[in-house]
């Protein structure tokens, strides 16, 4: 009885662990604080293009709210066949914003953006256990690359949030914004290293509010809106009309489909190297399909292409809780602000510069992940040259947003995502460098016995002559296989 109880304990996957519910919400509502500014900004920069008025742009704001919390529930929990059931958040996704507005202005509106959106997701449904598959071509030569480029790529995005962000105005840079960034992230370090589990692992969510409170004091953070508008209502199925399917608009969303994928897996990948999670192509398969309904679903909801969040990995890996249901407690908040605009906008007065002094600890972990995970892979020349390429390409769109504006549009569409780039250049490297090897395997000239290796599991590891297990116990190691003694020779390395 406690053999089995024991495999039962082992069998425990890190990311099915279950906190008291006061933490859960705590922790969930972080999430929420980490991506809220990232998720309404599609459907504000979509609502602007579209000329709407602030009643019309909080209709998308609120429908991205609450799909991006079904979503994230979805993902985390998971039914058949869909679900990574990982600590992912989702959120409308921002990589298809300039395809939208591409067609938009093409003549369709938003039905032809909500059609495109809707047929492209199904579509995706349908080939994402094919683009599941190539998980072997994603090793950690190249998971580290991708994981690395997530959190350089969200720098930019914290810089911005430091300086004032898009509502900043004149204020915009100004050493107020930035001396309050830097308030914030020294709260943040102060409750790391305070000692106190409690206080560390809430430490994103506690330098927010303190930050927020400072700025308060400062005259720099404004609640006077959050009582305008309506306290509670519920998204209107096609408010905008029903969707209207242009054939050139759905090869267009396609390939954003396509970079959707790329960053999702890489986000699966990442957060499975943070919480020391299993992923393979099953859970990636069912993690894209997710992905897919979710982005089928949303344009019925008014809203856009679903994606996981790169810097909610950034949260787990800060704080080490790896829990997903936190992180589907963050899915219902979202729900819950979707039906209830007056506690988004409470979210949405968060001063921008508060936000930008949490995210440089928060994007930072994620560079820091991937950095770990290349520390992993066979140190050799064409390694190294893999990484030097790949991290310089995905680079690229940062340092220079217009590099691609001459190239056709579904160049820049794909190449203009830092992720997607760092990683399509990191996949080709590794297949002609690694893989495409002349059909020869490199073999060790050591050799070992079959039944040396049946009592080996995985988490195994030799360490100072001395077997370890997964939990760092040592296993005892016996010199004679019981009925074989002395009739096979220990080979010798």
């Amino acid at each position: 009885m406690s053999a089995a109880r024991s495999n039962a304990a082992e069998s425990i996957r890190p990311e099915d662990e279950r906190l008291p519910a006061a933490k859960t919400v705590a922790y969930g509502f972080q999430h929420v604080l980490t991506m809220y500014g990232g998720i309404i900004a599609p459907p504000l920069v979509m609502g602007g293009a579209a000329g709407m008025d602030t009643a019309e742009m909080g209709v998308l704001v609120a429908s991205c709210l609450f799909i991006g919390g079904l979503a994230t529930i979805l993902q985390t929990l998971g039914v058949p066949f869909f679900g990574a059931q990982l600590p992912l958040v989702q959120g409308t996704s921002f990589s298809g914003v300039a395809t939208m507005i591409a067609i938009l202005n093409g003549g369709g509106g938003m039905p032809a953006v909500f059609g495109a959106v809707l047929a492209s997701g199904a579509i995706g449904i349908i080939i994402a256990p094919f683009f599941a598959k190539l998980l072997r071509f994603f090793p950690p030569v190249v998971t580290g690359v991708v994981i690395t480029i997530i959190g350089v790529s969200l720098f930019p995005v914290t810089a911005d949030w430091a300086m004032g962000g898009a509502s900043a105005g004149d204020s915009y840079g100004s050493l107020k914004n930035i001396a309050l960034a830097a308030i914030t992230l020294l709260i943040l370090l102060a409750l790391s290293k305070s000692g106190v589990p409690a206080l560390s692992r809430l430490s994103i969510l506690l330098s927010i509010a303190l930050g927020t409170l400072v700025a308060v004091f400062l005259g720099m953070a404004d609640f006077s809106q959050v009582l305008t508008g309506d306290i509670f209502a519920v998204p209107t199925p096609f408010a905008f009309g029903a969707p209207v399917f242009e054939i050139g608009a759905i090869i267009s969303m396609m390939i954003v489909i396509l970079v959707t994928y790329t960053e999702t897996t890489a986000d699966m990948l990442a957060v499975a190297e943070v919480t020391g999670s299993k992923v393979d192509s099953r859970r990636i398969a069912n993690g894209l399909r997710a992905d897919m309904l979710s982005s089928t679903v949303a344009p019925m909801f008014n809203t856009f292409t679903q994606s996981a969040f790169a810097q909610n990995v950034g949260l787990v890996a800060i704080t080490g809780v790896k829990s997903r249901f936190v992180v589907a407690a963050g899915g219902g908040i979202l729900v819950v602000l979707g039906l209830l605009p007056v506690l988004g906008r409470v979210v949405a007065s968060i001063p921008s510069p508060v936000l930008g002094g949490a995210g440089v600890v928060l994007f930072g972990s994620v560079a820091a992940a991937g950095i770990r995970t290349l520390a992993k892979a066979k140190d050799d020349n064409m390694n190294m040259l893999i990484i030097a390429t790949s991290l310089a390409f995905g680079c690229i769109p940062m340092v220079k947003p217009d590099f691609y504006a001459e190239f056709p549009a579904w160049v820049g569409t794909i190449f203009q995502s830092s992720i997607s780039s760092a990683t399509i250049m990191a996949v080709l490297l590794n297949i002609i460098f690694n893989e495409l090897n002349g059909g020869k395997q490199e073999t060790s000239l050591r050799t070992v016995y079959k039944y040396q290796l049946a009592g080996l599991e995985d988490g195994d590891r030799l360490i100072d002559g001395k077997l370890y297990d997964s939990k760092g116990l040592e296993i005892q190691v016996i010199s004679e296989q019981p009925g074989h003694a002395g009739d096979r020779p220990m080979p010798q390395g």
